[in-house]
C-alpha cells in the first residue's frame, strides 16, 4: 500500500530528526502493561512464559490490525498513523547520538562519564572497563541495535505494516525484559527469546549485508568487509548478533569480542574481525554505517510496502 510505504519513510524522519519521544513514550507505556501482566501470569514454567508472549504480543498485534482495516479506506489517516507508529518503534537516532556521547567521553580520557554513560546502550558492568573494553561494547550494541532498533522494525512494517510494526516492537521488547538468562526467566523467558530470535533472523541478515555495502563511508572495502561477515557470522552464540557484528568488525577494521562481564556473571565470545580493539574514533564511524544502514532498510521497506 502507498500509504503505508509513505507512512515508512515520514516516520523514518521523524526518528532521524526528533529521535525518540521524551516523555510519555509508548514503548515505555507497554513495558509498564507487559510488567503488570508478568506480575499475574508469572510461574517457573515455560508453558507460562509462552502465554504471556502470546498475550503481550498478539494484543498489539490486532490492535495493529484493527487499525489497518478502520483506515483501509482513508489513505491520509492511514499515511499519518503508519507515520506516528514507525516514529514510536524506531531509536536509530538515540542509538547514534549514544555512540557519539561515548566517543565523547574516551576522546576526553573521562573514563567516570564513559563507564557511567554505557548502560544507556547495553547491561554489561562497566566497572572495571577501560577504553578499549569501552568502546568495544559500544561498537557492539550500535552494530546489534541498528538491526533490533531500526532495520528489523522497518522490515516487519514493510512486510506488514502496523500489525507488524506493533508485534515486532512488542517481542524486541519483551526480550529485553524476560528473554535473559537468569534463574527467574530461564524458562518463563525461553517464548519471548526464541520469537525475538526468529523475528530478527531476516533483518541481521539484512543489516549485515547493508553494512558490507555503506563499508566505503568509513574507509572500509565491501570485499573486506564481506570476507569477515562469512567467516565470523556464526561464530557468535547468538543467531542474528553475529551477523551485525561480524559485518561493522570487517566494515572498521577493528576485532571484537572476548570477555563480556555482566551484573553477577560473565560470557566469552569468539573473536570477530582482525586488527586492533576499537577507540573512539570507530564509534562516530559506527554511528555513521548504522545511519546510512537505517536510511537504506528505510528506503527497502517502503519500496516493498508499495508494490
Amino acid at each position: 500500500m502507498k500509504a503505508d510505504a509513505a507512512g515508512l519513510l515520514a516516520g523514518y524522519a521523524l526518528d532521524a530528526m526528533l529521535g525518540d519521544p521524551r516523555r510519555f513514550h509508548p514503548v515505555a507505556g507497554f513495558g509498564t502493561a507487559a510488567a503488570a501482566l508478568e506480575k499475574r501470569l508469572y510461574a517457573d514454567s515455560r508453558a507460562a512464559g509462552a502465554a504471556f508472549t502470546a498475550i503481550a504480543v498478539g494484543v498489539p498485534a490486532l490492535a495493529g490490525v484493527a487499525a489497518a482495516v478502520a483506515t483501509r479506506k482513508q489513505p491520509l489517516v492511514r499515511a499519518a498513523l503508519v507515520a506516528g507508529v514507525t516514529w514510536t518503534v524506531l531509536g536509530g537516532r538515540t542509538l547514534r547520538r549514544e555512540s557519539r556521547i561515548m566517543a565523547r567521553h574516551l576522546r576526553d580520557e573521562d573514563l567516570g562519564a564513559a563507564r557511567g554513560r554505557l548502560n544507556h546502550l547495553c547491561g554489561r558492568d562497566p566497572s572495571g572497563l577501560d577504553e578499549p573494553e569501552l568502546a568495544r561494547a559500544t561498537v557492539e550494541s550500535v552494530a546489534e541495535n541498528t538491526s533490533d532498533a531500526v532495520v528489523a522494525p522497518l522490515v516487519w512494517g514493510g512486510l506488514l505494516g502496523l500489525p507488524g510494526l506493533l508485534a515486532y516492537r512488542a517481542a524486541n521488547t519483551l526480550d529485553a525484559m524476560v528473554g535473559h538468562r537468569s534463574p527467574r526467566y530461564a524458562r518463563f523467558g525461553t517464548a519471548s527469546a526464541r520469537l525475538d530470535d526468529a523475528l530478527n533472523l531476516l533483518p541481521s541478515r539484512l543489516t549485515g549485508l547493508l553494512t558490507i555495502a555503506a563499508a566505503p563511508i568509513v574507509g572500509g572495502t565491501p570485499a573486506e568487509t564481506l570476507r569477515v561477515w562469512r567467516r565470523d557470522r556464526n561464530d557468535h552464540p547468538s543467531p542474528n548478533a553475529g551477523q551485525c557484528e561480524s559485518a561493522m568488525a570487517g566494515a572498521l577494521g577493528v576485532r571484537l569480542g572476548g570477555r563480556n562481564v555482566y551484573f553477577g556473571r560473565s560470557e566469552t565470545r569468539p573473536f570477530l574481525g582482525d586488527g586492533p580493539r576499537p577507540t573512539a574514533v570507530h564509534l562516530r564511524k559506527a554511528a555513521r554505517i548504522s545511519g546510512a544502514v537505517g536510511l537504506a532498510a528505510a528506503a527497502i521497506a517502503a519500496a516493498v510496502r508499495a508494490r
